[in-house]
C-alpha cells in the first residue's frame, strides 16, 4: 500500500464517506444506538460510558451485553445508580460474564460512577472540572477522570476504565467522548463545554490499519502515542473536529456490507492514478 500522495484525494474520500455513511441509517449495529433511549444527559452519560466500556469482541456479543446490564437499570439508569449500594451491584451482576469483564468489574465501575455523581453532580461535571483544572488538556483530565471512577476501589486495576497514563490508546473512553461531545446526525452530544478539537481518535486494529494505509502513522503498536500521531494528521484535515471522520471510517469495519480491503484498494488506485498523470505532467 502506498503512503499517501494527495491529500486533496484523501480529503475528498473523507468527505464523501462521511455524506455517505455519517447518518442514523448506518448506525445499526453499533452499540451507540443505546444512547438514542435517553433523553436525559444524566441516563445517556451513563449508558455511553457503559455500552463504550463493553465495545471490545465481537459487535452482537457488545450488544447483547449492553442490552442485559441496561435492561437491569430501567427505567432510568441515573434513578437506579442513586439507590444502588456495591452489595446490590454485586447481587444484580454476580452472574454478568463479558469476553474477561467480570459482574464484579461491572458493579465496582458502576459504583465508581455512583461516587462521581454524589461527588459532582454528574459524570460531566466530573470530567469538566478535571479538563478545566489541568489547563484544558484532554489526556489529563481523562487520567483524572478515571482516577475518580476508580476512587472506591483504591484505583485497583479494572478492564473497563485504561488509564491514558499507563500508556493505553483508550480506545473506549475516546470513543464515549466522541459520542458525548461532538453533535452530529450520529453523535448526539451534550457535553457542549468541551471542545471537539481536543478529542482523540479512538484507535482499534481497524483504524489502525487504515491510518497506517494513508500514511498517517508508521506506528506498529495501536497505543496512545499512535493515536496522537494519527489525530495530529486528522486535525490537519479537520483542525476544529479531528475525529469527525471516525464513524463513517469505521462502518468498514462493524457492517458486512462495507469491506476495509476493498476500500484501501480503491484509495490506493485513485492515489496512483492521480500520481501517474501527475509524473506525465511533469514530464511533458
Amino acid at each position: 500500500m502506498n503512503a499517501i500522495t494527495s491529500s486533496s484525494i484523501l480529503e475528498e474520500t473523507l468527505e464523501y464517506l462521511y455524506g455517505k455513511y455519517n447518518i442514523r441509517e448506518f448506525v445499526h449495529p453499533d452499540p451507540l444506538e443505546f444512547l438514542y433511549d435517553y433523553e436525559d444527559l444524566r441516563d445517556r452519560e451513563i449508558v455511553g460510558l457503559i455500552a463504550s466500556s463493553l465495545a471490545y469482541g465481537r459487535v452482537f456479543q457488545i450488544n447483547r451485553s449492553g442490552s442485559i446490564i441496561l435492561d437491569r437499570m430501567t427505567p432510568s439508569p441515573f434513578g437506579f445508580l442513586e439507590v444502588a449500594s456495591m452489595e446490590s451491584l454485586l447481587r444484580t451482576f454476580s452472574s454478568f460474564k463479558h469476553r474477561f469483564t467480570t459482574g464484579e468489574e461491572i458493579a465496582a465501575m458502576l459504583f465508581g460512577m455512583k461516587n462521581v455523581i454524589m461527588k459532582y453532580g454528574s459524570l460531566y461535571a466530573c470530567f469538566k472540572a478535571g479538563f478545566i483544572n489541568n489547563g484544558e488538556l484532554i489526556l489529563p483530565a481523562i487520567t483524572e477522570f478515571v482516577e475518580e471512577l476508580s476512587s472506591v476501589f483504591n484505583c485497583r486495576s479494572n478492564s473497563l476504565l485504561p488509564s491514558p497514563a499507563k500508556g493505553s490508546a483508550c480506545k473506549r473512553i475516546n470513543l464515549f467522548l466522541r459520542w458525548m461531545v461532538r453533535r452530529d446526525d450520529v453523535d448526539p452530544g451534550g457535553w457542549d463545554d468541551i471542545p471537539p478539537s481536543e478529542l482523540v481518535i479512538p484507535l482499534d486494529t481497524h483504524m489502525h490499519k487504515i491510518c497506517l494505509a494513508f500514511g498517517f502513522t508508521k506506528r506498529k503498536q495501536a497505543d496512545m502515542k499512535t493515536a496522537l500521531e494519527i489525530t495530529d494528521a486528522f486535525r490537519k484535515i479537520a483542525p476544529h473536529d479531528p475525529v469527525r471522520y471516525d464513524f463513517s471510517l469505521t462502518r468498514l469495519g462493524i457492517r458486512e456490507d462495507m469491506n476495509i480491503t476493498s476500500f484501501l484498494d480503491e484509495y490506493d488506485t485513485r492515489t496512483a492514478v492521480q500520481h501517474n498523470r501527475k509524473s506525465a505532467y511533469e514530464t511533458c
